[in-house]
Parts: C-alpha cells; sequence; structure tokens
C-alpha cells in the first residue's frame, strides 16, 4: 500500500537507533522546534497491544515481523494525516534486522528525513546500563544494541547513499541534537 501526499505537506521526520541512544528524548525535542509537530513512538503503538505482543528476541519470528510492520504501518498512516494537516511529524523508531522497510511506503515526493543516532557503542551500553542496572531485561537490551550496531556498520555505505543523517549524540543535549537535524534538514 502507498500513502499519498497531500497539498504542501509537513516535513515527516524518521529518527532510528539502538536501544538507550536517545530516540524518543531527540524526537520530542525535535517535534517541539516547530509551531506544530508531534511525535509518534512505534513502540507506544506496539504496547498498546493488550494480549499476544510478541517482544524482539534472537528469533526473529514471522508473528513479530508482522506485528512491528502493523506498528510502523499505522504510524505512517497518522504521519501522513498530521502532515497533511501541517504537522511536522517524528517517527521514532529502531532499526531491525529487515531494515525498516515499511517507511519506503511513503511516496518519495513526501520530505522524509531520515536520521540514526549513533553515539559510540560504549555510550549506548552505559546508557542502558544507567536505565535497568540489575534487571534481567538489561542483557537482552545490551544484545540488541550489539545486533544495532553491526547491522549499522554493515549498512554504512548504504545508508550513506540513501541520505541519511548519521548523528553522534553522545555529547549533545537533547536540544542541541534536534537542532543539528533541523539545520541538515534544511541544507537537503
Amino acid at each position: 500500500m502507498s500513502y499519498g501526499q497531500g497539498v504542501n505537506p509537513a516535513p515527516i521526520f524518521l529518527v532510528v537507533g539502538a536501544p538507550a541512544v536517545g530516540k524518543s528524548t531527540v524526537s520530542r525535542a525535535l517535534a517541539r522546534r516547530f509551531e506544530r509537530g508531534v511525535h509518534i513512538p512505534v513502540d507506544d503503538l506496539r504496547d498498546m497491544v493488550a494480549a499476544g505482543r510478541i517482544l524482539p528476541s534472537r528469533d526473529w519470528s514471522t508473528g513479530l515481523v508482522e506485528q512491528i510492520s502493523l506498528a510502523r504501518r499505522s504510524a505512517i498512516a497518522m504521519a501522513v494525516r498530521y502532515a497533511d494537516a501541517g504537522f511536522a511529524v517524528v517517527l521514532d523508531d529502531f532499526w531491525d534486522p529487515p531494515g525498516l522497510l515499511e517507511y519506503r511506503e511513503l511516496h518519495d515526493d513526501r520530505p522524509l528525513r531520515r536520521v540514526l543516532l549513533r553515539p559510540p557503542r560504549e555510550v549506548a551500553l552505559e546508557r542502558n546500563y544507567g536505565r535497568h542496572r540489575e534487571d534481567p531485561v538489561r542483557l537482552d537490551l545490551d544484545e540488541g544494541i550489539e545486533i544495532v550496531y553491526r547491522l549499522y556498520d554493515a549498512a554504512r555505505k548504504q545508508l550513506d547513499r540513501e541520505g541519511w543523517l548519521v548523528l553522534d549524540n553522545a555529547d549533545l543535549a537533547p536540544d542541541e541534537a534536534a537542532a543539528r537535524i533541523v539545520a541538515e534538514a534544511h541544507t537537503q
């Protein structure tokens, strides 16, 4: 399914990254930089599943891929409606092994700015420890961080070809990272 383009739609930003790199915080700061802005965290849509939700793990089952795809397609539909109404939209998501394929359904002529938050791997691991300490989920998230960083490294040339902004936000406050993203978007 392709999503259409309204008259003079506002920009849509796609902010992705590994766990604990600041996606949600930076995305909220980015949405606030506009007179009308909305932040759509894809994880929140996945969290709406009250029964039967499949969590990411080493095994990317068909059911997990289906649930992630459904949440992304729902987020895209929301983003298009808000952008067509004049809201700058910030989608906040993670990079998965299949590679964010759903976002290719947005028309090429729709203003889509793709941003990968990529502080050093050690920073992501440290932030994750700060969030979860001895909680057993931390080890799963640490593994997720390692997997995602390997995926980024393997896809670096493709990211450059596709025009992704790869931003090391380790030493940037969320508002500084958001300002950098807006500045880069204006040069595209």
